[in-house]
């Protein structure tokens, strides 16, 4: 009987808080006959600290094609096998997408073992409503090409999700101010489940000032939430829509219509409609 072919687990790992690891992964982890990691070192502490032995192989993104075939050779002898990054999920702005890919290639099954993620974390704390967003990840480091990048994304209605080093964030926030605009808002969170944890929510026309009012608030991974583009409202769409509207219904409840109609200020067309019901 030929042997069973192994599994590749994709397994997140903390991006902070190692008390943020899943039972399943903390499971899988145990079992697993090898861990490829982005960074061995690391990895290593991680285990050491849940008291988990295993046996550790590099996959970086210098090395991933050769780190692909490695696993896919254990795979085919039947062992199992978890991808792990320094923090967070695997493939996601970090290492692991091309060797998921080539095991997918070679037939092989792979497992995700959802977690942490960064973005999704920024975006709970954030306060932002917003019912979609766009997760962009790390912008190029350079300057011309990132105002490029940024420019082609200016006029999406979606909340922008960024990630920066602390190395970058100074010029990354004054790229974003020039070309998405002084009024809109951004978040800025750092060092997310850490100790010094930190997120800031305010216009991007104060942003660079926040960051310069400390240093320490340069310091430690950043996630970057910006809100979206507004479509400007059709002139006069919340007055047409009101009008129609006080025919059926009380002041208040037809200028909340209005607004969502119209993406006008509920408040002033409120005061409209008081206004138009007086000359009746």
């Amino acid at each position: 009987m030929p042997k069973q072919e192994g599994l590749l687990y994709v397994v997140a790992t903390p991006i902070g808080n190692l008390g943020d690891i899943t039972l399943r992964a903390l499971e899988v982890l145990k079992q697993v006959d090898l861990v490829a990691a982005e960074d061995t070192r690391l990895t290593g502490n991680l285990l050491k600290h849940f008291g988990i032995a295993a046996k550790l192989i590099s996959v970086r993104e210098h090395n991933e094609q050769a780190g692909a075939l490695k696993i896919i050779e254990a795979l085919h002898a039947g062992l199992s096998v978890a991808l792990v990054t320094d923090a967070g999920t695997p493939a996601v702005s970090d290492p692991g997408a091309r060797a998921v890919a080539a095991v997918r290639a070679a037939g092989l099954r792979v497992v995700p073992i959802p977690g942490a993620n960064a973005a999704v974390t920024a975006l709970s704390a954030s306060g932002l409503a917003a019912p979609h967003f766009l997760f962009y990840g790390f912008l190029p480091a350079k300057t011309g090409e990132r105002r490029a990048a940024l420019e082609a994304l200016k006029t999406l209605p979606y909340a922008l999700v960024f990630y920066e080093a602390p190395h970058r964030i100074t010029d990354t926030v004054a790229d974003l101010t020039a070309i998405l605009g002084d009024e809109r808002e951004i978040v800025l969170a750092r060092e997310l489940t850490k100790t010094f944890e930190q997120i800031q929510v305010c216009a991007l026309s104060e942003a660079s000032a926040w960051l310069s009012s400390d240093t320490n608030h340069q310091r430690g991974e950043f996630v970057l939430i910006v809100s979206g583009a507004t479509t400007p409202a059709d002139a006069g769409a919340g007055e047409r829509a009101l009008k129609i509207l006080l025919k059926e219904l009380p002041a208040s409840q037809a200028a909340k219509l209005a607004a969502q109609i119209s993406g006008e200020k509920k408040n002033a067309l409120y005061a409209l409609a008081l206004k138009l019901r007086e000359h009746e």
